[in-house]
């Protein structure tokens, strides 16, 4: 039974790190940009609007920007998720106090970070033409 008053400790003791916050702001904001997409597909989808579920003022698409958008969300996960681990290598190597793979790994995470908000900034600003 101690373990469970241990494990309980922990994971208060990480919840008083800012890593922990910053990962988990991370995570928020990957997961609002993919509701918000969610969103706007659902509003889009034509058996949807024929069932008369969806009242959305949106244009029927045809299979290429379909198909543009699945891969430009495959690939927005993706980069979602290579941008969480290059954070998780950063804080890592902050504590093993190793200057350059520290470096790298900013330099890489944020990269991929900006990579997957302008995909899905760039999929919102293509709904929000296409739906007004």
């Amino acid at each position: 039974m101690k373990w469970i008053l241990d494990d309980l400790r922990s994971a208060l003791a990480e919840l008083k790190r800012a890593s922990t916050w910053l990962v988990v702001g991370m995570i928020f904001l990957f997961a609002a940009l993919a509701y918000a997409l969610f969103q706007f597909a659902i509003q889009t989808d034509s058996v949807l609007r024929n069932l008369k579920y969806s009242m959305a003022a949106c244009r029927e698409m045809t299979n290429g920007p379909i198909i543009f958008l699945f891969c430009g969300m495959i690939f927005f996960l993706f980069s979602a998720t290579v941008t969480l681990g290059e954070a998780q290598r950063y804080f890592h190597y902050r504590e093993r106090k190793n200057k350059r793979e520290m470096a790298q790994s900013m330099k890489h995470g944020i990269g991929w970070g900006i990579f997957a908000v302008s995909l899905a900034a760039g999929g919102l600003i293509f709904f929000n033409i296409n739906c007004r």
